[in-house]
């Protein structure tokens, strides 16, 4: 078995997953940006020392959203962001997961599904918050899709991360009158009740999938509840944005969890059950891995993190202002964008300029590499 990350898997397995699969619609997009990502395909520049004369090749990242190479700066630069829209309460944390008999039909028509699991949880939350029985108000949340299990099968959940309260029509912060935030029995029953009739609709019209059938689809929905996960509520705003971090930018696979290859198979890391901290390894033929890594790709221009309430795109800036007011705290002062060669200070935990050969030599840019002939990098499918 060798070390390998998921460009490695789309090389080494990818002649016998095309010669069996067609790629899925954005697949092959997907799969080209990932192959190519940190390579000469994509261009970048040659860097010398100026004590020892050392040089090195640093390319050129995809950003493509399902590369996990390049995932931690778009989320720290999103946090960033996030650290001015945070307000000085608890947040609770719900989970919203459509049933696996939907999985088919999800497969079908994936952006339909995913817009209406969006708009049925906003609803859902928004029908609770402003409900004068547990809040009265506006509340203030955001939502992040996933698609995924640890073995990479089609799992469809929407995260809601939820400011614990909401803003009176009065300009007051009114605050959860239990220990919990919404009941979650009542708030599963709501959001199946609002997505089978979205369903519902969805099957009169004339976008519903052929072979789909919604008589016999529609009780299955119903044979068992549609359980709502809700977390113990988080701490401050830092831990707020430490929590959050772990599912924004997030991935199906990450190449950390991969642990290498041989001539037939993946081994990657999965966690054992509902144990805290306990792993486990896990093999796929690599046709299946890829097969399976293919299902989470979403539609082209999809959003998968979106914001509501108070911090909905219309009204954040009077939202937060009017909350703070209430809660009376103080308006943040203005997110600094913070360089390159901070951030991989900060993340990283190196000085990205010195020399990785001398110590103590500094590395400067003195070419730019141009992106390779197409002919000599294309390692995705045609």
């Amino acid at each position: 078995m060798r070390p390998a990350g998921l460009a490695d898997v789309f090389d080494t397995f990818g002649p016998a997953y095309l010669a069996t699969r067609s790629l899925p619609r954005g697949g092959a997009k997907v799969w080209r940006a990932i192959t190519a990502c940190r390579t000469a395909a994509l261009g970048g520049h040659l860097e010398t020392c100026d004590s020892c004369g050392r040089s090195r090749h640093v390319y050129h990242s995809c950003r493509n959203r399902h590369c996990p190479q390049c995932q931690a700066r778009a989320k720290e630069a999103w946090l960033a962001a996030r650290r001015r829209e945070v307000l000085p309460v608890p947040y609770f944390h719900l989970v919203f997961t459509l049933p696996h008999p939907l999985n088919a039909l999800v497969a079908a028509r994936p952006r339909a599904l995913y817009a209406l699991l969006f708009g049925c949880v906003a609803a859902t939350l928004n029908e609770f918050a402003t409900h004068p029985r547990h809040l009265g108000g506006v509340p203030a949340f955001s939502l992040v899709l996933h698609t995924w299990t640890q073995d990479l099968r089609r799992h469809v959940h929407v995260h809601a991360l939820v400011a614990g309260g909401a803003l009176s029509s009065g300009g007051e912060w009114i605050r959860p009158k239990k220990g919990f935030l919404f009941p979650v029995r009542a708030l599963s029953r709501v959001f199946r009740g609002k997505f089978v009739t979205g369903l519902a609709q969805q099957a009169r019209s004339e976008c519903w999938p052929a072979g789909a059938d919604w008589a016999r689809l529609k009780p299955r929905l119903y044979e068992h509840d549609w359980v709502v996960y809700a977390k113990q509520p988080l701490g401050g705003p830092e831990a707020v944005l430490e929590y959050l971090g772990r599912y924004t930018h997030r991935v199906a696979i990450s190449n950390e969890r991969i642990l290498g290859i041989d001539a037939e198979q993946v081994v990657f890391r999965v966690r054992a059950g509902a144990g805290l901290g306990k792993k486990t390894t896990l093999r796929l033929s690599g046709v299946e891995f890829i097969d399976r890594f293919l299902l989470h790709v979403l539609p082209a221009g999809f959003k998968r993190i979106r914001h509501y309430g108070l911090l909905s795109p219309a009204r954040k800036r009077s939202g937060l202002a009017a909350a703070r007011a209430a809660l009376d705290v103080p308006t943040p002062s203005p997110a600094t964008v913070e360089s390159v060669a901070d951030f991989l200070r900060r993340v990283a935990h190196i000085e990205h300029q010195r020399c990785p050969c001398c110590g103590s030599g500094q590395m400067h840019v003195v070419a730019c590499l141009p992106p390779a002939p197409r002919a000599l990098h294309l390692r995705g499918p045609p």
